[in-house]
């Protein structure tokens, strides 16, 4: 018996035990377990970021939760400029607004290209009529002036039937709306509203392969996904239509409606978190062809060192200045990207 009157094996055990739960509580282990990596934003650039972080966990040993969510462009930047995520998928450039409210809350970016797209116009494999539109005739039906009134495939081209047409398109916190709205109304945001919107992408297939008269738009890879249940109109720019591919958007044939998408990297999360860090070393070093699996349209190899180069010196801002970038070609993205 000791002093308070137990056994002295019982204390004995109860020290020890005492001690291994201690020893195993500041273990390496258990003190570096990975903190979770938080990616929102871009439907558009989801495909890419999802397939990246697979990757990741299959061949990393021990690592981070990544968690990858869609609430759009524009959604995606409100979180991160409220640090509630260490990365943003884009599908456009930071814009002067979000710039404000990053520098209000003291987030500072690495901002990192890492696709081309090719925004496609999509419809139901049963429309025998619609082959090709060209850019008068999408702003004719996207508008804010058609809304109630261009309802009718005729009143677009009156070679068309008198069909109702249903359309579908970008949600208002896309950036992928933003874009469409910019090269082809004119405006950034300027567009009819009576239209089927989402912020995910996914939403606005299933739509369109239900109904022969709907006509929509979103990123290459959903189209490439759903070859099967859809078909994409060629855009005629005035000089000629032209089919959304890979090859188009590399020779700068498929304009205005190619375009680039970033990932946005909260910068002090990358310093302070070696998760962070390792994820996206991986995602500029094996972006390339995983781009290419999801259906985009990888940049050259240039493209992912000059990023590979920004990440690592925390080279922090934008090239853009806020401002849309219709009309960008590859090669001035990389011009771009490599004077800043």
């Amino acid at each position: 018996m000791n002093a308070l009157g137990k056994p002295r094996s019982l204390v004995v055990w109860t020290v020890l035990a005492l001690g291994a739960t201690l020893l195993n509580a500041c273990s390496p282990a258990e003190s570096r377990s990975p903190s979770p990596i938080r990616i929102d934003g871009s439907s558009t650039v989801f495909p890419i970021t999802d397939a990246v972080a697979k990757a990741y966990r299959q061949k990393q040993t021990n690592p981070a939760t990544v968690n990858v969510s869609i609430s759009g462009t524009s959604g995606g930047f409100k979180k991160f400029c409220q640090g509630e995520t260490d990365i943003a998928n884009a599908s456009r450039p930071i814009n002067s607004e979000e710039m404000a409210a990053c520098r209000q809350t003291g987030i500072a970016y690495i901002e990192l290209p890492i696709a081309f797209d090719a925004l496609t116009i999509a419809v139901n494999p049963q429309n025998s009529w619609a082959k090709d539109i060209t850019l008068e005739e999408l702003k004719k039906l996207w508008e804010p002036n058609a809304q109630g009134k261009i309802v009718r495939w005729q009143q677009i081209r009156p070679t068309w039937p008198n069909q109702p047409i249903v359309l579908y398109g970008a949600g208002k916190d896309s950036g992928t709306f933003d874009y469409f709205t910019e090269v082809v109304n004119g405006k950034a945001r300027a567009s009819r509203s009576d239209y089927i919107a989402s912020e995910n992408d996914d939403t606005l297939v299933a739509g369109i392969s239900k109904d022969p008269n709907a006509l929509g738009y979103f990123g290459l890879s959903y189209y490439e996904t759903n070859k099967d249940k859809l078909r994409s109109l060629s855009i005629d720019s005035g000089k000629g239509a032209v089919s959304p591919s890979r090859e188009t958007v590399e020779k700068a044939e498929y304009q205005p409606l190619s375009r680039p998408l970033f990932i946005y990297v909260n910068a002090k999360t990358a310093q302070a978190n070696p998760e962070v860090r390792v994820f996206v070393e991986f995602y500029l070093k094996q972006g390339k062809g995983l781009v290419a699996n999801t259906g985009y349209i990888p940049l050259p190899d240039a493209g992912y060192h000059i990023s590979y180069v920004h990440f690592q010196r925390v080279k922090v801002g934008t090239v853009f200045g806020g401002k849309a970038q219709p009309n960008l070609r590859i090669e001035e993205l990389l011009r771009k990207t490599a004077e800043f």
